[in-house]
């Protein structure tokens, strides 16, 4: 099995932590060139030093802030002129919990700007150079709530359905130019934000968070929470060559949990 990736580049975003850390460095260990892209560069710079290099390696980041898509849009402009890539990894976090009919319709406009229409950006500046190479990987890094809507997170349900959707369609477009594009699904791997949802429920359930955490166990079939590790290998194959075939997928990456098929 071909999961070789010497001489690809992959931009990663969201990736000072968490999945999209993880991923990075489960890329750069099967060969490929990483480029991170965050909003707080002092911890791009420690991941940097945290990614495997060997001869055929070179790792750098961006600068960026999905709050601001201009901005993104003009640093991908210019890194692009020297940098073509061939992975990229759409990942960024998640909008605040709640109710979908309490949320401000800001909140959704904010949400939709920050996943959609910067993964918009970030797809429409990569994919030409990908269609002159007859090759190409975008994954986007989700949420189970694509098949079962997750019950307090309202705005974030909407709109990784939106992404969702979005995805498919470009998998049919791209297709044909060797470029897959597929979703990874993660649910309950243990990350800076699953510790928030667990710290909000155990607030308002009057528990501590090791009672929330043993409540969500009971409901994984595989008897434990995840890890970013545990969905950066399923991102770090949809990246290969091995999985040239695989294409419009939703992956879930959760013990099990997810009820639907």
């Amino acid at each position: 099995m071909n999961t070789d990736l010497t001489g690809k580049r992959a931009l990663v975003c969201g990736s000072t932590q968490g999945i999209g850390k993880a991923s990075a460095i489960e890329l750069a260990s099967m060969g490929a060139s990483i480029t991170l892209v965050a909003r707080d560069e002092e911890k791009l710079k420690e991941v940097i030093r945290l990614l495997p290099v060997d001869d055929t390696e070179t790792h750098n980041y961006l600068v960026a802030d999905f709050n601001n898509p201009d901005q993104l849009r003009q640093e991908l402009d210019h890194f692009l002129k020297e940098h073509p890539v061939d992975i990229l990894v759409n990942n960024t976090g998640g909008p605040k919990g709640g109710q979908a009919i309490d949320a401000d319709v800001q909140e959704y406009i904010q949400a939709f700007s920050n996943h959609v229409v910067c993964n918009q950006i970030l797809a429409t500046a990569v994919v030409p150079g990908m269609k002159s190479a007859g090759w190409g990987r975008i994954i986007n890094i989700i949420s189970a709530s694509v098949k079962t809507p997750l019950r307090g997170l309202g705005v974030s349900n909407t709109i990784r359905g939106a992404v969702a959707s979005w995805a498919k369609t470009l998998s049919l477009e791209l297709g044909p130019f060797g470029i897959t594009v597929n979703n990874v699904l993660p649910s309950t791997s243990m990350t800076a934000r699953l510790e928030s949802l667990i710290q909000s429920r155990a607030e308002n359930e009057g528990k501590s968070t090791e009672e929330v955490e043993e409540d969500m166990i009971k409901e994984i079939p595989v008897g434990r929470i995840g890890t970013a590790e545990d969905v950066a290998v399923a991102v770090a194959f949809l990246a290969s060559p091995a999985a040239g075939y695989i294409n419009g997928i939703n992956l879930p990456v959760d013990g099990g949990k997810t009820p639907s098929l």
